[in-house]
């Protein structure tokens, strides 16, 4: 797995778990592929423990991957170094931060190639 090199412990350590729970997400939407309707996925807010499920269409995934440093969250979960791009009632779209956060998020993203 890429480093995340960044002096702030705390950032690291959700960043880490937001990229493993989007890679989750990647493989719940590849095995729904041909499904209608919603579809539940994980929250991607890198909260340790946090179990939350997030029901979306497909198409609402597509619009959060669009960027490789967009995360999906249950609305109130993004993290204080996260701008929020997109507010839902079911979802929040977050956004890292250029440097070493957004840096990593754009390594990890398992559509890039």
């Amino acid at each position: 797995m890429a480093r995340l090199e960044t002096t702030d412990a705390s950032a690291t350590r959700i960043t880490i778990n937001e990229t493993l729970s989007r890679r989750v997400n990647e493989g719940i939407e590849e095995g729904r592929r041909d499904r209608a309707g919603l579809v539940p996925f994980v929250c991607e807010c890198g909260i340790l423990g946090c179990n939350e499920i997030v029901e979306m269409t497909l198409d609402e995934y597509e619009f959060v991957r669009a960027g490789s440093r967009c995360f999906l969250v249950v609305p109130g979960h993004g993290a204080s170094f996260d701008t929020v791009r997109h507010e839902q009632p079911r979802f929040d779209v977050v956004r890292k931060p250029d440097g070493p956060l957004g840096e990593y998020a754009d390594r990890t993203d398992p559509r890039s190639g």
